[in-house]
């Protein structure tokens, strides 16, 4: 038997280190001072006499019952049991029937006791909890601390979406590390704590835990509920309403002239002295009839509203002028009109202009597959002025001729429902709506259900800022007042119960705030293969972007020609340039994958996707596209390269130094850029070099890293066509393992 290091020896005593180097150093081994140390095996032989209980003495004659004298034999006893009585671990008691005195503590303090014969026995130091026994121990019984019932396990649970792991684990008892290592290693599935799980999942948890979870979901009254019965569809009931026209085009094209034109137009508004009030949408009257239009800013709104599940619009007006032609926005409103499903109509605008040219404006459009009636397509095109008021009366009845093709009707019987256009919190009038009535009228004092807000429709005014006592379809009025300013895009319903819509609204709310984290999950590449398995995706959707317009070009053809009779690829936008807002917002409302060549992504634009989950791929070879998406498709993806932006640094002056060439004096934007980072080199959102720092400095120090905010300067290397306003994103390339998300 070899040396023993002093901690085993305590462990295998079941005393303390530093007990037991009391003890050598009683015994003269001084050089022992650290649990670390070691004894021999002669030494630790003689350690553990010392901690040997004494023989159990054998039983002494009776003697006669008379008083034992105390003090001294509890001295004497002292003396002889010091060793045995007394350690750091507690009490051993060995004696027959005797009085001891049981000596810790100051005299005052010491107690005499007396010991019946038990078994020999070690009693160590014990948890908290055993205090209370203690007492029972010295009278010679042996009582077991009190251990907590142990909870059965249940065989069945009701659960509520939503489901969260953190409530998968309470409900289980299973710790949430454990099932989130199960997720990730058996399911393939990566969570966190709060993350929602869905459905499927819990259940095959379940199983797989011995557990039946039965999810019922809490029947919550909506608001169809309230209007189910006052609903009629009957078609002697029905009438025809008035088409809901958006106009989208180019900026500079004319579209709010043409507005304020055809509002100029109605006799109506004429008579009392045109607009008054902006509420997001006016109703024209022409030959008997109405139209009406939405003023929405642009596209983005619209495609916003689109995203939020208010598909109002009826036409699209799309706005060109004449003279400038097809311009990018005009390409990219194009695609978001055709991506919303609407009918559109051509206004070729400013056509009084002396370099307007019509036949080129439709042979442009005729290239994007909007082709006019006269050269065999569906598309009608009106030539219009909004300085000469030429076309406005037949665009007007254009219009009114797209509503009667899509025969547009409502019920004027029935309780209001539409959509809110905006909303605000008015000084005088508490929180305002302006909301466009889709079917059904909307009474004065009518309880209104409006997303997670409700109310009374307490004062009603129209377009011109007239109060009405009830609106019918199709009419944009502004109403008041809501417990909470709603969101634009949300329908509203009439209920006829103010206690239940409260219910609802407070519900809604409630709700939100629980599937906050639960956001629509897009289709991606890494999870297109699930998709298209479970019968959910049957065509890809994607925007691209690239730096030329030849470069669009192939990739559009190289990506469509990926198509198979399963699944089809299909192309909601391309053009030249970077990756915007209007790209992200496109692809939210679309479900679609956005997909950049030689471009680079605006801060604004990749922020928004982030918060949407839109999945945005950059690429600097054609084939790489072409293959991942191919791959994608088959479900065999390789693992991910994945580049994070680290920050943004704007060139604002460039020095030429002899032996160095280009030097550029900089301001860190947002982010960082470190010395090893590697660094592209923008210019107009396209991407004119791609390569490494070769030093990056504050004044005259070399540093590894500069934050926003502050200026450096920084030469890349084997590059020198730098420019003022050139933008220098620094990125590093991440590998990530691919999983398939559910």
């Amino acid at each position: 038997m070899g040396k023993i290091r002093i901690s085993l020896l305590a462990k295998e005593l079941g005393v303390k280190s530093n007990l037991l180097i009391d003890k050598c150093h009683e015994k003269g081994l001084t050089h022992i001072n650290h649990h670390a140390n070691t004894l021999i095996p002669e030494q630790a032989e003689m350690i553990r006499q010392l901690f040997q209980p004494i023989p159990k003495a054998a039983p002494a004659k009776e003697e006669p019952k008379v008083k034992e004298p105390t003090v001294s034999r509890e001295i004497e006893q002292k003396k002889d049991d010091k060793t045995t009585l007394q350690t750091s671990s507690g009490v051993k008691v060995v004696q027959p029937t005797k009085i001891v005195k049981i000596s810790k503590g100051p005299p005052q303090q010491q107690r005499v006791v007396k010991v019946t014969p038990v078994k020999t026995f070690w009693k160590k130091k014990q948890p908290p909890g055993f205090a209370s026994h203690r007492k029972k121990e010295h009278m010679g019984e042996v009582v077991e601390p009190k251990r907590p019932a142990v909870k059965e396990k249940e065989s069945k649970v009701v659960m509520e979406p939503p489901i969260t792991v953190k409530d998968l684990s309470s409900k289980l008892g299973i710790r949430a590390n454990e099932i989130i290592t199960k997720l990730l290693l058996e399911h393939n599935v990566r969570s966190t704590i709060n993350q929602i799980l869905a459905e499927e999942i819990v259940q095959l948890l379940g199983i797989e835990y011995g557990v039946e979870i039965e999810i019922r979901k809490k029947e919550m009254v909506e608001e169809r509920d309230f209007i189910a019965d006052q609903m009629s569809t009957k078609s002697e009931d029905m009438v025809y309403r008035a088409p809901i026209v958006t106009f989208l085009g180019h900026v500079d094209h004319g579209k709010t002239s043409l507005l304020d034109s055809i509002r100029q137009t109605d006799v109506a508004a004429g008579e009392v002295g045109g607009i008054t009030q902006h509420i997001g949408a006016y109703k024209v009257e022409t030959n008997g009839k109405h139209v009406v239009f939405l003023d929405t800013p642009g596209h983005e709104a619209f495609t916003a509203m689109r995203a939020r599940g208010a598909n109002v619009t009826d036409v699209v007006v799309l706005v060109v002028a004449a003279d400038d032609g097809v311009m990018p926005q005009t390409e990219e409103a194009l695609n978001h009109a055709k991506a919303a499903n609407v009918p559109i109509v051509v206004a070729l605008n400013k056509i009084d202009k002396p370099g307007a040219n019509p036949l080129r404006v439709k042979q442009q459009l005729a290239n994007l597959e909007l082709i006019s009636e006269e050269w065999g397509g569906k598309t009608q095109f009106v030539e219009t002025s909004a300085v000469t008021k030429k076309g406005i009366n037949t665009l007007l009845e254009r219009l009114l001729l797209e509503s009667e093709i899509l025969e547009l009707k409502a019920n004027p019987q029935n309780p209001a429902r539409g959509v809110v256009l905006e909303a605000h919190l008015s000084e005088g009038r508490g929180v305002v709506a302006n909301v466009l009535i889709q079917d059904g009228t909307l009474h004065h004092g009518d309880i209104i259900l409006c997303g997670k807000t409700f109310g009374r429709a307490r004062l009603i005014t129209n377009d011109r800022g007239i109060e009405v006592q009830e609106a019918g379809p199709t009419t944009p009025v502004s109403v008041s007042d809501f417990s909470a300013v709603p969101e634009a895009g949300d329908k509203f319903y009439v209920v006829g119960d103010i206690q239940k819509a409260r219910e609802i609204a407070q519900e809604r709310q409630k709700k939100e705030r629980e599937t906050s984290l639960a956001k629509h999950q897009h289709v991606t590449l890494d999870s297109l293969y699930s998709k298209i398995a479970e019968g959910k995706v049957k065509e890809i959707k994607v925007i691209l972007k690239a730096d030329y317009k030849g470069s669009v070009e192939v990739l559009k053809k190289a990506l469509e020609e990926l198509s198979t009779p399963e699944i089809k690829v299909k192309i909601l936008h391309c053009a030249v340039g970077g990756i915007t807002e209007s790209d992200v917002l496109l692809a939210d409302a679309s479900d679609a994958i956005v997909i950049g060549f030689y471009v680079t992504t605006e801060d604004k634009a990749r922020i928004l996707a982030e918060e949407k989950g839109v999945d945005v791929r950059l690429y600097k070879i054609i084939y790489d596209a072409t293959n991942e998406i191919k791959s994608a498709m088959e479900g065999m993806l390789e693992p991910e390269s994945k580049e994070v932006v680290l920050g943004q640094v704007e060139i604002r002056q460039v020095y030429n130094i002899s032996k160095f060439g280009n030097v550029a004096g900089c301001y860190v934007k947002t982010g960082k850029i470190t010395r090893n980072s590697s660094v592209r080199l923008i210019r107009d959102n396209i991407i004119i070099y791609d390569g490494k720092l070769e030093s990056l400095k504050i004044v005259k120090d070399d540093v590894k890293e500069v934050r926003a905010g502050f200026e450096c300067g920084l030469k890349v290397a084997n590059y020198d066509d730098i420019k003022v306003g050139d933008i220098v994103e620094a990125y590093e390339v991440q590998k990530i393992a691919r999983t398939l998300k559910v």
